[in-house]
């Protein structure tokens, strides 16, 4: 999907990869204290019609604060830190449980994932986390993800499910990135107090100008604003993610979307594996050097991984997740890429078939020592 034609709005179908944010305003009746199941259905049916059409889809949702609450049968307004942790430890499972009906419908099996600021933020949980959500979108699973509000410690949100969100999609290459709202895009000023704000359908670059238009929440159980929205925009954008901000208070809103529904795209300049490949090339200062053989420099220039039998000498003081330089066995560069193993178990490991590992290190470890997908050929 490019980017180089701003004056046409992209298409759900345009996009193989797509998370799909879910507030808890939109999801959980307020006044009830439950649920909204008729429109939770219809969003699983639109789910269901991507997952049928390949696509590998994952939803971040919110509601296990306001549904732990509800269940508890605590008090409206704001509560203490120690008691939204206790509200979500008993909302979570009900939240798992809820996705886990409705996409089972569909025949579809939901997976529940709870990932803390750090877990995206630090390389060694980040490989964790994408690995793990690849594997679950490779079984055919749709991923539910939320921040782990059990254990926050300074704060209970990640800063909002919008930003959250954007990491999600920039960690698993993402294409596009959906954010179910309570107002169907961005204005030139916020709706609510100007009712001649204009709508705005189509951001092909977030500047000062779009920062500027940002609101504030709109309901009691939003933690975010449009200003989150648009610093989530710029997450996802700049990792190379289209976003897309939408009303979810329709039925079928996914649906709603691709039927040309009011909304603001958010275009990304490039696309997420181009902007990784940009980061791990240029952005990360290298902490090794991987020596590799013949056959596994020529395996790595037709798009294969690094095996650790390829590897033939480790140098430097690296961690699991930190970038190294790869170089052929002439001493010449030939790529960068995060690497799965600390130096020690690297040096330990290599010229060493990948089915030893287990027996060498004590751990059924990653089979390569640096994924395709974490790699940059050099000229790349």
């Amino acid at each position: 999907m490019s980017a180089k034609a701003p004056t046409k709005t992209p298409a759900l179908t345009d996009f193989r990869r797509i998370v799909i944010k879910v507030g808890s305003s939109l999801l959980v009746d307020s006044a009830a204290g439950r649920v909204k199941e008729s429109w939770l259905a219809s969003l699983a049916d639109d789910i269901a019609r991507l997952h049928k059409g390949k696509r590998d889809v994952m939803v971040v949702s919110s509601g296990s604060i306001a549904l732990g609450r509800s269940v508890l049968k605590l008090p409206r307004g704001v509560l203490k830190l120690e008691d939204s942790q206790a509200a979500a430890a008993v909302g979570q499972i009900a939240l798992a449980r809820t996705w886990s009906e409705v996409l089972g419908r569909h025949d579809i099996t939901a997976s529940q994932i709870l990932v803390t600021l750090d877990d995206t933020e630090e390389r060694r949980r980040y490989l964790n986390a994408r690995s793990t959500i690849d594997k679950l979108l490779e079984w055919r699973s749709v991923p539910v993800i939320n921040e782990n509000d059990t254990v926050a410690t300074s704060e209970i949100r990640y800063g909002d499910n919008d930003r959250l969100a954007a990491r999600v999609a920039t960690m698993v290459s993402a294409d596009l990135l959906v954010l179910l709202s309570d107002i169907d895009g961005l204005y030139d000023a916020p709706p609510a107090n100007n009712p001649n704000a204009r709508h705005i359908p189509l951001v092909p670059r977030i500047g000062a100008e779009i920062e500027a238009m940002a609101g504030d929440a709109a309901s009691d159980h939003s933690r975010g604003g449009m200003r989150t929205k648009v610093e989530a925009g710029k997450i996802a954008t700049t990792a190379g993610t289209h976003m897309v901000i939408a009303s979810g208070h329709v039925d079928h809103p996914l649906k709603s979307i691709e039927s040309g529904a009011r909304a603001t795209w958010f275009l990304a300049s490039g696309n997420p594996v181009t902007s990784r490949k940009r980061w791990i090339a240029g952005s990360l200062e290298p902490k090794g050097t991987l020596t590799i053989d013949a056959g596994a420099a020529s395996a790595l220039r037709s798009g294969k991984s690094l095996l650790p039998a390829g590897v033939i000498r480790v140098d430097g003081n690296f961690g699991r997740g930190d970038a190294v330089v790869i170089r052929g066995p002439d001493g010449a560069e030939i790529g960068r890429g995060l690497v799965a193993y600390d130096a020690g178990d690297a040096a330990k490991i290599m010229r060493k078939s990948s089915s030893d590992i287990l027996l060498i290190l004590g751990i059924e470890g990653r089979a390569e020592m640096v994924h395709r997908d974490d790699l940059v050929l050099g000229g790349a």
